[in-house]
């Protein structure tokens, strides 16, 4: 009988386990004319698979996929993020139309937040339609959720339309390869079968050095992390 359930199970010290039919695509990260990030742009779809099994420990060599290297080389993958809520975490900006949420404990220097004068200026000038328009889509592409950004007549937030799927992230402009996005509210088990918050966007890494495990924390940058090695 088949599963349908969409869902990341974490094994302790080894890969993530898909399962449910999840997209699997590769995703880059576009710059504009002054070198900031702006837009994510589809460069490859993976074979849909029921269930796969992607590589946590940044080592196999058939990635994304896991090849059992996990078990080799001993990774230790141990989970160190904590089990809180989005918001109990995350900082309040206010401005004329657009309340901002801020977690930067999710931050993977993914850079979007710097650009047309850094998201915090567009909030705060929110009034303005061009200023809105383009913080929306500066936290929409936040991968990480670190950003969400509110209405504040209606006080929902305003979030992408992700269909479930899963992106391997490309980071051209840093020469990294990113990590894995889970997009459109995708369960995330961990080890000891607890679920973290369910999101519209969230990181993992796959580089096998973030100190947030099992979510990404930029460290892919600092090790200049390649998923061709």
């Amino acid at each position: 009988m088949t599963n349908n359930k969409k869902l990341i199970k974490i094994v302790k010290n080894g890969p993530f386990l898909v399962s449910g039919n999840i997209p699997l695509v590769k995703l880059a990260i576009k710059t504009d004319k002054k070198g900031y990030p702006c837009e994510w742009v589809e460069k490859e779809k993976y074979p849909l698979q029921e269930e796969y099994a992607l590589c946590r420990c940044g080592h196999s060599k058939n990635k994304p996929y896991c090849d059992g290297t996990h078990e080799k080389i001993r990774f230790e993958g141990t989970e160190t993020a904590g089990q809180e809520l989005y918001v109990n975490n995350a900082k309040e900006m206010e401005g004329p139309d657009l309340l901002l949420t801020d977690n930067y404990g999710l931050c993977n220097h993914a850079g979007f937040c710097d650009r047309a004068g850094g998201i915090g200026y567009l909030v705060r000038h929110s009034d303005d339609h061009k200023s809105k328009k383009t913080a929306i889509k500066i936290a929409g592409n936040c991968n990480s959720g670190r950003f969400v950004v509110w209405d504040k007549e209606t006080g929902n937030p305003i979030e992408p339309d992700f269909e479930p799927s899963i992106a391997i992230t490309e980071e051209p402009e840093k020469g990294v390869s990113g990590p894995l996005w889970v997009r459109g509210g995708i369960s995330i088990e961990s080890a000891d079968e607890t679920v973290y918050e369910v999101r519209n966007r969230a990181t993992l890494c796959r580089c096998g050095e973030s100190s947030n495990k099992p979510f990404c924390d930029g460290t892919h940058i600092m090790t200049d992390f390649d998923d061709r090695q």
